[in-house]
């Protein structure tokens, strides 16, 4: 029983070097321009180890952005734990993707990125890459909607395109500052959308 569970520790452990692996080449280098001899090198193991966690590249692809997804979220879900008000909770969320992005060599998001390299809507990342973008809009909405927006669905679309436009912007130019521009924005349409009484409680 001890060695099984020594095994199945032994086999996490080295599934997650092969995620962190493809982590940093896939972000730094793009995923196309990287194969899976690059990530089992710098994951220290043999091709064949990474083909018996992943049987291909589009399975490690999508493990990596899934990966990526609950990485985002734990990370949010750790700005947010701080803050009770709904509406100071929304602008957490900015605050946040500024943080992320500011953290990540302004390299843009990695969601986007994988989709510029995969067009086809029937690729399994696309399918994440969908699942990921669907949630951030949930979540904008349920906060938009719990700070008493007074049409959470308009606001929520205009927060979410200043959010994707802003990483996208900031990337391509190298900008950091395109985040702080784009928080200042986000702020305004929260305060324009959302009633005093609703900010105030």
């Amino acid at each position: 029983m001890a060695e099984g569970v020594g095994r199945t520790r032994n086999r996490a452990k080295t599934r997650q070097r092969l995620l962190a692996a493809a982590r940093e080449l896939f972000y730094k280098n793009g995923i196309c321009a990287t194969g899976v001899s690059a990530v089992a090198e710098v994951a220290g193991v043999t091709k064949m180890t990474l083909y018996s966690h992943f049987p291909s590249k589009e399975d490690l692809v999508a493990a990596y952005l899934e990966d990526s997804d609950r990485r985002w979220w734990e990370f949010l879900e750790g700005k947010l734990a701080g803050c009770e008000a709904p509406r100071e909770r929304l602008l957490a969320v900015c605050d946040a993707y500024r943080e992320y992005f500011t953290a990540r060599e302004m390299r843009g998001c990695a969601f986007v990125n994988c989709a510029a390299e995969f067009p086809n809507p029937d690729h399994p990342a696309r399918r994440v890459i969908r699942h990921h973008k669907a949630g951030v809009r949930e979540l904008l909405r349920d906060l938009a909607a719990g700070a008493g927006a007074k049409d959470p669905a308009t606001l929520t679309e205009r927060l979410f395109v200043v959010l994707e436009g802003a990483y996208v912007t900031g990337a391509l130019e190298g900008d950091g500052g395109v985040l702080d521009r784009a928080c200042a924005f986000f702020a305004e349409l929260v305060e324009a959308a959302v009633p005093d009484r609703a900010a105030d409680g």
